[in-house]
């Protein structure tokens, strides 16, 4: 399908995430991931903060309200509690959480799972899995739509997650 892959290896995208336990059988599975260098601690640490911002285009997504640079004392996440904040307004729900390790999520039809995989010498792997049962015909639009915002977000992720490490 057009953008169901951007920055993952073929053993990221054979993985179990958490959404594959809730959407056992989507009809959208989508992959987008990044390398950070910087530890697994310093990229959970940004993940978290994902339930603050959505850290995607904030015009777009956020009304123009800016996602907070400064990293800020998150809560781990528990099941239940809002995924993201966007628009003024909570947004979605975690469905899952191993701290340190992975987020997943629902929100707006869809399910993501954020996974955290810690590699050689410091670095880490950010991988978003996203699944829907969406209508056939409607997946390859969401595809392409949320490969844009997705990969705003994990690079954005990135960047202030290597500067937390640099500092």
């Amino acid at each position: 399908m057009i953008g169901d892959r951007w920055g993952v290896s073929d053993a990221e995208v054979t993985r179990r995430y958490g959404c594959d336990d809730v959407v056992p059988r989507p009809t959208l599975e989508a992959w987008r991931g990044v390398g950070v260098e910087a530890d697994a601690a310093h990229v959970w640490a940004r993940v978290r903060q994902l339930r603050i911002a959505p850290y995607s285009y904030d015009l777009v997504d956020n009304l123009g309200r800016r996602s907070p640079p400064e990293l800020r004392d998150v809560a781990e996440p528990a099941v239940g509690d809002p995924f993201t904040r966007a628009v003024g307004r909570d947004q979605g729900r975690v469905v899952a959480a191993d701290p340190g390790r992975e987020l997943t999520a629902r929100i707006m039809g869809a399910h993501l799972s954020y996974a955290v995989l810690p590699q050689d010498a410091g670095t880490t792997r950010l991988v978003l899995k996203v699944v829907m049962g969406a209508h056939r015909w409607l997946a390859p639009a969401v595809s392409v739509g949320d490969l844009v915002m997705a990969r705003k977000q994990l690079l954005n992720l990135k960047r202030l997650a290597e500067a937390d490490q640099r500092d």
